[in-house]
């Protein structure tokens, strides 16, 4: 029998596996809701990820906290009614144990973000001999990938990072970068000043949420909000679930969920038929990817895929229970008890902006080492390209080894290339429809975070405009899920960015007060070893 812990919730006792994320303990307890919206909906998670921070929840007294980077553990207090209020500070870090005072660390390379290329990253620069220093906002490395993955390719980096002498520092999240050489991290309530020499930018990307009526609903999630769940624990069995939006990664959510015993009712993909046909037909030279196209089809006979359609509206008194469809075909409905929902994905831009990177709509703007237009800083993965795995990999470990002082062998630069061109026929296939752009209604929340309907923007030309006259983008999420969402519906683009990049207690900021960067060598990392801070 699996470990189970303890803990209470709303005062009541609970318990879940061990290991689980408290989102995922909460999906698995029946709270589908965890949180109250500004004019008083019940909002239950979307990204399951820590981007959109509609899992806020109160624990051990101190709100706010993001459910889907907790872990459940023993004796933990968690309220999904208490309301805001001030931060408390914690006397307990998230796994439990006394936290630490103020820290200051500094490495020759410091990686920001912990997927499959912040790890190549770290592997490579470590093993080049740099000091390096891996920082990761989840509680351990994978990224959203290999998120409690057990495949042989993520066991085998993940190995590798270990025995690479990289420190890795776990639950970190970057908030500012308050001088040229220096990061500042929060880490369980409390300031990391952060020194490097060089640094690697691997935040990667998040889902782009199209809003249209009823997606507000609790158990409308997004596809890579669904596989996070999946990954942390959440249990999908007997539930009915209805995949929709855009991109490969539809296939492979449905094919995940109904190994776990949810039943697809069905697949809408917005792409129309053709283009995928002829992106199909275009896999032949890869038949690694074909392969795991078929074994998806296998997993998902019998259940319906509609290529150019979308979802129109959920419906549902508490939570969704049904959605209406649009497209190729007449409308119709397909009645579900979770929705996932999301239409690919965009690059995590804040970073490499307030670092003054030069970027663009796609990413961030690099060369041929992955240097970005600042001297010491570069930028690999879903940062510089939506191209997936293998891509992220590749220019990871070129990343790094530039960071590290050596050069890029042929053989990177090949698969780079060969993963560049391939992301270029995915972004062509999947290119969103100009249908989708009227979807929202007038009453159709736009901002999720401070409550804003698209009719409240009709008046704004710009994202400032927005901000002054709405609020919209300046909630919790800080616009990372209504920012994209009105760059596509009406051609907004993003407006500065300022720190902290996340909310944060006012402690953290308070750190911004003390005198002078940190300099390369002081309150250095720990000697090289396989370890984990």
């Amino acid at each position: 029998m699996p470990e189970r812990v303890r803990f209470t919730l709303d005062g009541r006792p609970a318990e879940a596996e061990a290991g689980t994320s408290l989102l995922a303990a909460l999906w698995n307890a029946g709270r589908r809701a965890v949180r109250t919206s500004v004019s008083g909906e019940a909002r239950g998670p979307l990204c399951g990820m820590g981007t959109c921070f509609e899992c806020r929840v109160t624990i051990d007294g101190e709100p706010h906290r993001r459910a889907c980077l907790e872990t459940v553990r023993e004796g933990m207090d968690v309220s999904v009614s208490a309301p805001a209020g001030l931060q408390i500070p914690r006397r307990h870090d998230s796994r439990g144990a006394p936290r630490d005072d103020t820290t200051a660390l500094s490495a020759e390379v410091v990686v920001v973000g912990g997927g499959p290329a912040g790890i190549a990253a770290a592997v490579h620069a470590a093993e080049a001999g740099a000091r390096t220093l891996l920082l990761d906002e989840q509680a351990r490395p994978g990224g959203q990938i290999w998120r409690g993955e057990a495949a042989p390719a993520a066991r085998e980096w993940l190995h590798r990072l270990a025995c690479s002498g990289a420190t890795v520092l776990s639950g970190a999240t970057v908030v500012d970068a308050p001088g040229p050489i220096e990061l500042l991290v929060e880490r369980d309530g409390l300031p990391v000043r952060v020194a490097f020499e060089r640094l690697v930018l691997a935040t990667g990307a998040r889902e782009l949420f199209l809003p249209f009526p009823g997606w507000t609903l609790p158990g409308v999630v997004g596809v890579g909000g669904a596989q996070a769940l999946l990954k942390a624990g959440a249990r999908f069995e007997g539930l009915r679930v209805v995949v929709a939006g855009s991109g490969p990664l539809l296939l492979a959510v449905a094919a995940a969920l109904s190994h776990a015993g949810a039943r697809i009712v069905g697949i809408a993909e917005q792409a129309p038929l053709p283009r995928l046909a002829a992106f199909g037909a275009a896999l032949w030279r890869q038949p690694g990817r074909i392969a795991e196209g078929l074994g998806y089809v296998a997993t998902l006979r019998g259940v319906p895929y509609r290529a150019g359609t979308w979802v129109r509206e959920a419906l549902g008194d508490a939570d969704v229970e049904r959605v209406v469809l649009a497209g190729a075909r007449p409308s119709g409905e397909w009645e579900c008890d979770v929705l996932a929902c999301g239409f690919g994905l965009v690059p995590n831009l804040e970073l490499p902006r307030l670092l003054g990177c030069e970027t663009t709509a796609e990413g961030v703007v690099v060369d041929a080492s992955q240097r970005t237009s600042r001297n010491a800083v570069f930028a690999t993965g879903e940062l510089c390209r939506i191209a997936g795995v293998d891509h992220a990999l590749a220019t990871g470990a070129i990343a790094g080894l530039a960071a590290a002082g050596r050069g890029t062998p042929p053989t990177l630069a090949t698969r780079r290339a060969r993963e560049t061109a391939f992301a270029g026929r995915l972004f062509l296939t999947f290119a969103l429809r100009d249908e989708l752009t009227s979807l929202a209604r007038p009453d159709t929340t736009v901002c999720r975070c401070e409550d804003v309907p698209l009719g409240r923007l009709a008046v704004a030309g710009s994202a400032r405009e927005a901000k002054l006259l709405t609020r919209a983008g300046m909630g919790a999420c800080q616009g990372r899920v209504c920012g994209a969402a009105l760059a596509f519906l009406r051609g907004f683009t993003p407006d500065s960015v300022r720190p902290p990049l996340a909310p944060v207690p006012v402690a953290v900021l308070a750190e911004e007060e003390a005198e002078g960067p940190t300099a390369p060598g002081a309150g250095e990392a720990p000697a090289p070893g396989p370890r984990s801070a």
